[in-house]
């Protein structure tokens, strides 16, 4: 969801885009990162070696920043090939989760779109609208 929400961005403010891949998926010249997911998964993010020149400042864009694993991945990729992290841009950031997020969130820009009042939630992985659905309200149908 990444890429569309970068898209988007970059469209409103008439910059250009650029998609950091999975490995495997680029048929150029790559730089690689491997990372942890916050599943403990192993993964590896690409980023081509010619993406942009040196200098250039870069706004990463995601939809979730849970362990921070991803993003700095990214931040990592960006700054190895020498561009500068104008900041990091999510739908929502969980801050009790891993220090890594904190630590980003010290160093970089970062901003996202949760109201303080539902921060709480977010925090704790649950969100009260969850129950409407659980409870099969909400005009939705719950499937066992």
């Amino acid at each position: 969801m990444g890429f569309i929400l970068g898209a988007a961005i970059a469209t409103k403010l008439k910059k250009s885009f650029l998609t950091l891949r999975k490995k495997g998926t680029l048929c150029v010249e790559t730089e690689d990162e491997s990372y942890v997911d916050y599943m403990k998964t192993g993964k590896c993010l690409q980023l081509r070696t010619d993406a942009f020149p040196e200098g250039t400042r870069v706004l990463i864009v995601d939809q979730w920043m849970e362990t921070g694993g991803t993003m700095q991945a990214a931040i990592n990729l960006v700054e190895r090939l020498k561009g500068k992290v104008a900041g990091c841009a999510v739908v929502a950031i969980e801050y009790n989760t891993h220090p890594k997020s904190k630590e980003i969130m010290e160093k970089y820009k970062c901003s996202h779109v949760i109201p303080p009042h539902l921060q709480p939630q977010i925090d704790n992985q649950y969100l009260e609208s969850f129950k409407k659905f659980e409870a099969g309200e909400a005009g939705y149908a719950v499937q066992p």
